[in-house]
């Protein structure tokens, strides 16, 4: 499609009625993001959060200061951004657009505040997190996450010393133990997706994952150099019940604001972990969620039921190694990894919200780093996840949600998205595209 005739389809949805919202027009080929004012139809609203009123289905994360200051109009926020390596630039860069236009459009002044981590920190801070940028996160109200890591450099360091440290630091540092991981695909990106479009229908779950123990955070750990010269590695998996009890509590909490359903995801024909989160998880769902019902499953069958009968499934929760690769496996159901937010959360809470590190799953993409395609979806739409979730803006998310709904509605698509590839020599094309793109891979944990 030319820019112009891309200008010309968004010139006749501005045309309807009423203007309700600035909705994203990427422009694959040309490196654009516009922002214009649309009306946006009732049934676009709240696409992650049909059930909700106003604090949506994340409910149990809101505290009492946040319902109090909805629908006061006006306010400032301070948001932590960090961009980071690859594509994450160039995402965070777009959702921030997204940002500023909500500040335009309800009054709001969000302050932005920008430090490096990942390779960027290696190389300008000497550790891909330091501690000006723990101390600047703390100050903030909500962080914004691009993506870290993803060279072969980084992944030649020791691993405590790799890019993707700055992700489990941020988790580690501010205790964000409950990873929520919205999916519910895009009707119109159906062809787009490995799956058969009749498995999609009624695609609608969370995924929680458990975010500070497990096997990326258990001590012992690393690798020994034994007498004869042969090498041994550990890792650790490691859980306490009270490690459990409180992702556990969470995942509950959403299920109970939605169809009810809990499955719990584990390996406890074989894990003494995986036995432990099972008794804790029964315990605490027959003795304080009663109306939920819970159900277990190994991880296995799980991998394979997401593929299989994925509407099955309302809300999981598991623990972290588990929930890392169930979830990549589960963006193949909505056609990219390039579509998925996340939050990340604890139980700190702000004058707005709980306190949270909002991010895509994808990683950092380096081979289309700089290309101007990366598909910027999954940040716009973890910013929506920032503005419900950590600020406490409620109709603000509903209408970013709503925008990101409509303009893909509207055709709006990037490579991995499209389903086709671009001749070099094609009006659309800058001349630094290739003839074809990779999707945006999984590099980050």
């Amino acid at each position: 499609m030319k820019l112009g005739q891309a200008s010309h389809l968004f010139q006749e949805i501005l045309g309807i009625n009423e203007c309700y919202f600035a909705f994203f027009v990427l422009l694959i080929h040309t490196r654009i993001i516009q922002i214009k004012n649309v009306y946006v139809k009732g049934s676009l609203r709240r696409r992650f959060y049909p059930r909700s009123k106003d604090a949506g289905i994340y409910a149990p994360f809101y505290n009492t200061a946040t319902d109090a200051r909805r629908g006061r109009g006006m306010g400032q926020y301070t948001i932590a951004v960090l961009p980071g390596d690859g594509i994450g630039p160039e995402v965070v860069d777009a959702a921030l657009l997204v940002l500023r236009r909500i500040g335009d459009r309800y009054g709001h002044t969000f302050i932005e505040r920008t430090a490096l981590v990942g390779e960027a920190a290696i190389s300008g801070e000497g550790t891909p997190l330091s501690q000006a940028t723990i101390d600047l996160c703390a100050a903030s109200d909500a962080i914004l996450f691009g993506a870290v890591g993803g060279t072969q450099e980084s992944e030649r360091r020791p691993i405590d010393q790799q890019a993707g440290r700055a992700i489990t630091g941020l988790r580690r540092a501010f205790d964000l133990f409950a990873n929520i991981r919205p999916m519910r695909p895009f009707p119109e990106l159906s062809d787009a997706s490995p799956v058969r479009a009749d498995r999609l229908r009624g695609v609608d779950f969370i995924l929680v994952r458990e975010l500070t123990g497990g096997l990326y955070f258990g001590e012992p750990r690393g690798i020994t150099t034994h007498a004869d010269g042969t090498r041994q590695a550990v890792d650790t998996l490691v859980y306490d019940e009270a490690e459990i009890a409180r992702v556990v509590r969470a995942a509950a909490r959403i299920a109970r604001d939605r169809r009810r359903l809990l499955t719990s995801v584990d390996k406890a024909n074989v894990l003494h972990t995986s036995r432990l989160w099972r008794e804790v998880t029964e315990r605490i769902v027959a003795a304080e969620f009663p109306e939920v019902r819970l159900r277990h499953i190994l991880v296995d069958a799980c991998a394979m039921e997401l593929i299989r009968n994925p509407a099955q499934f309302d809300v999981l929760v598991t623990e972290n190694t588990f929930g890392d690769i169930l979830t990549d496996e589960a963006a193949t159901l909505s056609g990219s990894i390039g579509l998925l937010p996340s939050a990340s959360l604890g139980t700190r809470q702000t004058a707005y919200g709980t306190f949270g590190l909002f991010e895509p799953i994808h990683g950092t993409a380096p081979d289309i780093t700089g290309q101007g395609i990366a598909n910027p979806v999954a940040t716009i739409l973890s910013m929506a996840m920032l503005l419900r979730l950590g600020l406490g803006l409620a109709s603000e998310a509903d209408a970013v949600e709503a925008a990101v709904a409509r303009a893909i509605s509207a055709g709006a698509r990037t490579a991995d998205i499209s389903g086709r590839q671009l001749d070099p020599q094609s009006p659309t094309s800058s001349g630094n595209e290739t003839a074809s793109y990779s999707p945006i891979t999984p590099l980050s944990t």
